[in-house]
């Protein structure tokens, strides 16, 4: 029988993904979440061999954008297996250029950069906002992160009005024609003229649609010299000021920051019955969620670790939208540095065995966790005839006969043992011979690795959109089909042997 799933973890989840727009909230919204379930923040900098023990929960960070944590188990021994799901903490947006500042025809614009492979024309209309980090000076002279977050729409991307151009298909320049608006020109120096006790510019002033309204401060004998323009000089400074209001400093303590876009509509629950999620960057934030998740159940009680031989370990990396070929990306030696610095964990004084690693890798098993493709009734035909996943269904596993996902037999063995002891659900997808295949950070970090791995994710509509649609069901029984996996994979691993 399955498992009735429950909605509260889908409502976690909304409220996960509303507090995190970029990579970094979404990891230091995990972090909190790691640090409530009693979980040491480690450094990678930092020797381990005093530090972690069997027993031990444990996590790391990498640019602040990628996290990785493990929980060790009571037998642990050098070599043994690490059960391993690895997801991803990007979704497709628009990046404020480092040099941003833009106006034309009256109105200040930002400049923007597209990042990832994103629906762009989902982004027009919509209200925006921004939010990243900033490097700002602190009063020591040291130069520190800030997250920021601005919770109210401050730009917009326009469309054409129908009546100037009917277009069958909507198309657009995104170099030109992508670029959001911030405001007026006249609203701006209507608002420096009163701050400045200046009699406010009437709208109709050639000032008001013309003229670089941003004065740049003189410089003179006293200013220290600066290798690069002030970010009150490459960007608006009205739009640094906001930046740094949210990050708690003035404008002038802000050095540099990366801001992306975000859409500020909240994401919530719909359709008739309360069954879907209306959200931004469910690709990837969900499976993020529910791998973090389940690590932090599948070590609740105290007993959790006594009789494990695994560590259980989630990996969740940025950049996978634009390749992963990054220090913080699954193409990094971040996860095979941590994870052989694990496998000879417990030696102590004793010389290292040459093989630890190797025996470790050979007997792990990796879970690549991305989101898959619900059939779209509005397009069934694009969808080869026997796999059309649904929501609420289950979770997915992805297959390819090209390797663009990483999953066999043996994988697909092992995850339907674990969904048989969760009591959950499972479909499977293939992509028809004469449709494109996207890929996941599963297969490079198989071939990385050596290590035996399978790829699958939630069904989803609209995927790379602004807004895309998810199964509110499906949050719980990815949780508890990840938890199973962590708390049988010792188990499971000694019964399914292909060398």
């Amino acid at each position: 029988m399955v498992m009735e799933a429950s909605t509260q973890p889908g409502h976690d989840l909304i409220s996960f993904i509303n507090s995190s727009p970029t990579p970094y909230h979404a990891v230091d919204s995990i972090k909190h979440q790691l640090t409530r379930a009693a979980f040491e923040e480690i450094r990678e900098r930092d020797a381990w061999g005093s530090t972690c023990k069997p027993g031990g929960k444990y996590y790391l960070t990498r640019n602040t954008s990628t996290i990785l944590a493990f929980a060790i188990g009571k037998k642990w021994q050098a070599g043994n297996p690490i059960a391993m799901v690895g997801a991803h903490t990007d979704s497709p947006t628009l990046r404020v250029k480092p040099i941003s500042k833009k106006q034309g025809d009256g109105f200040i614009q930002v400049g923007v950069e597209t990042y990832g492979g994103g629906l762009w024309h989902t982004w027009f209309d919509r209200d925006l906002s921004t939010a990243g980090r900033v490097m700002v000076r602190n009063i020591e002279g040291r130069f520190v992160q800030k997250l920021v977050k601005i919770d109210r729409p401050i730009l917009r991307i326009p469309t054409l009005a129908v009546h100037l151009d009917r277009q069958e298909t909507f198309s657009f320049n995104k170099e030109s024609q992508l670029f959001p608006i911030a405001g007026l020109v006249a609203a701006e120096l209507n608002r420096q003229a009163k701050e400045e006790g200046i009699r406010p510019t009437r709208p109709d002033s050639p000032w008001a649609t013309g003229g670089n309204f941003d004065k740049a401060t003189p410089e003179s004998e006293d200013t220290p010299f600066s290798p690069l323009k002030a970010p009150t000089e490459r960007h608006h400074s009205r739009f640094v000021e906001l930046i740094a209001r949210e990050a708690g400093v003035k404008a002038s303590d802000v050095v540099d920051f990366e801001m992306v876009l975000y859409d500020t509509q909240k994401s919530c629950t719909g359709g008739l019955n309360d069954e879907l999620l209306f959200s931004a960057r469910l690709d990837n934030l969900e499976m993020s969620y529910c791998s973090a998740m389940a690590l932090v159940n599948s070590v609740a009680s105290q007993s959790s670790l006594e009789n494990e031989s695994a560590i259980r370990l989630i990996s969740l990396f940025d950049h996978e939208e634009i390749g992963s070929n990054t220090a913080q990306g699954a193409d990094s030696n971040f996860l095979p540095t941590v994870l052989r610095r694990l496998s000879v964990l417990g030696l102590g004084d004793k010389q290292p065995n040459n093989t630890y690693y190797e025996q470790s890798l050979a007997s792990s098993f990796l879970i690549s966790a991305d989101m898959a493709h619900s059939i779209n009734p509005n397009y069934s035909g694009k969808y080869e005839p026997d796999h059309k996943p649904e929501m609420n269904k289950g979770t997915v596993i992805k297959i390819n006969a090209n390797a663009r996902y990483a999953t066999n037999s043996p994988g697909i063995v092992l995850i339907q043992e674990a969904a048989r002891r969760a009591k959950v659900p499972l479909q499977l997808f293939v992509v028809r011979n004469d449709s494109s295949c996207g890929s996941t950070i599963g297969p490079m970090l198989s071939a990385a690795l050596g290590t035996r791995t399978l790829d699958l994710g939630n069904a989803q509509l609209s995927m790379h959109s602004i807004r895309e649609t998810g199964g509110l069901y499906d949050v719980d029984y990815a949780i508890k089909l990840f938890e199973s996996f962590f708390e049988h994979y010792s188990e499971l691993e000694a019964r399914i042997l292909i060398d």
